[in-house]
């Protein structure tokens, strides 16, 4: 049986690819680490803890911790490193944390994965590594030009793992992921926010005027691309896996609202975000080179996702109180 273990698979991508990954391949056993902050939930792996009992551990721990990391990764053969600090926002707020996280947690993962002698380690990122890009789309090869404390922490935990297939022969592979959207999303991020502000009739707070542009992936996609680049992938390369689904932030805002039956003078213009970044474009002909594409349209996994977020109401309620609301009253009271 082979052993995997996912760090941040408490969290909305990792519990998704945990799920994928279990379904998919009956003789795997999944090592769940996850230090369980306030976007990690073991409600997420619900399911998982009972229909596989039996070829799944969860671990709580952080992966800049070496004790936790050194229990975690015994035995394992493969490496998925989910875990990080995602949203620009909090970036903004305490960039501190991201650099603890994303860049010296990696650092850790790394240094026990050299120790262990590791089949293959999959460092997960992000696009907003190559920052704004006006014209055409970012190709692999292309500069990393962050322009946030957390885009610049994920390129940092990118160069480390770079670094350590070089250095070390550690074998690593890189995938930069597009906007990802789908269940299981915490509520900060702008379509699951938008989803259960519109559902209780709050106004959602679109930045300047809308028009910032992003390549929108859903979760299940992104899973599927991870997973091909984790067993068919080239050992110290980089994969883009996006989903070729350019909308602007109002064109999301406007399909929510559609798709809820909420009228417009549900969106509030805000304020922008510092530094935001305007559009971001991934080129993907390197993963689709590997047999990959994305198998849900845009409209799809759109209304699917509306749907779940109407269905799973006990889920995602609990997360928009306490720790939540203090953070959107800072974010947005007086934007």
């Amino acid at each position: 049986m082979k052993k995997v273990l996912i760090t941040g698979g408490a969290g909305f991508i990792g519990s998704n690819y945990v799920r994928y990954m279990l379904e998919k391949y009956p003789d795997y056993h999944v090592v769940v680490l996850d230090k369980l902050t306030y976007a990690g939930n073991l409600a997420n792996l619900a399911d998982i803890e009972q229909n596989y009992g039996d070829r799944y551990t969860f671990v709580k721990g952080d992966i800049a911790d070496p004790v936790a990391v050194d229990q975690a990764m015994k035995d394992c053969q493969y490496v998925l490193n989910f875990a990080a600090e995602s949203h620009v926002d909090r970036s903004i707020e305490q960039p501190g944390q991201f650099i603890m996280t994303d860049v010296y947690g990696t650092f850790v993962l790394l240094e026990a994965a050299k120790k262990y002698a590791v089949e293959r380690f999959v460092q997960i990122s992000t696009d907003e590594v190559y920052g704004h890009i006006p014209q055409g789309s970012s190709k692999e090869g292309d500069r990393l030009e962050t322009r946030s404390p957390y885009s610049a922490s994920k390129a940092g935990g990118e160069l480390m793992a770079h670094a350590y297939y070089v250095t070390y022969g550690v074998p690593v592979l890189i995938t930069r992921g597009s906007n990802n959207y789908g269940p299981y999303q915490y509520p900060e991020k702008l379509i699951p926010l938008f989803i259960t502000n519109v559902i209780d009739n709050i106004q959602v707070p679109v930045y300047g005027d809308g028009q910032q542009i992003r390549d929108w992936i859903y979760v299940l996609d992104h899973c599927s691309g991870i997973d091909l680049v984790l067993h068919k992938g080239q050992l110290g390369e980089a994969y883009n896996v996006g989903g070729g689904n350019e909308r602007t932030n109002l064109e999301i805002t406007h399909k929510i609202l559609e798709l809820t039956g909420k009228p417009l003078d549900l969106i509030k213009y805000v304020k922008d975000r510092p530094g935001h970044d305007r559009r971001y474009s991934l080129d993907t002909t390197k993963i689709r080179q590997l047999g990959w594409e994305p198998q849900f349209t845009f409209e799809t996994a759109m209304r699917q996702t509306v749907e779940w977020f109407l269905k799973n109401e006990k889920w995602w309620r609990p997360l928009k109180s306490g720790e939540f609301q203090e953070y959107y009253q800072r974010q947005y009271a007086n934007r």
